[in-house]
């Protein structure tokens, strides 16, 4: 029996087998465009005298500089 070779689920590429073992169902070039997207969503702040925090709101990381000024 011939196993199936994985298809890329945006692009319907074939991708290599272990990187299907691996858990990914995106081929690289499609899974390098939802790491940009995904990367854009969220960033993680250095606060002083606290642990890092994820930002996932804009608005908050403007919160949290104590230096800003009013516009």
């Amino acid at each position: 029996m011939k196993r199936m070779k994985p298809k890329c689920a945006q692009c319907r590429s074939v991708f290599s087998a272990k990187r299907k073992r691996a858990g990914y169902d995106l081929c690289m070039s499609c899974g390098d465009g939802e790491a940009v997207r995904a990367r854009k969503l969220w960033c993680v702040a250095g606060i002083s005298k606290s642990n890092p925090m994820l930002i996932t709101d804009p608005a908050l990381l403007k919160q949290l500089n104590p230096k800003r000024t009013e516009a």
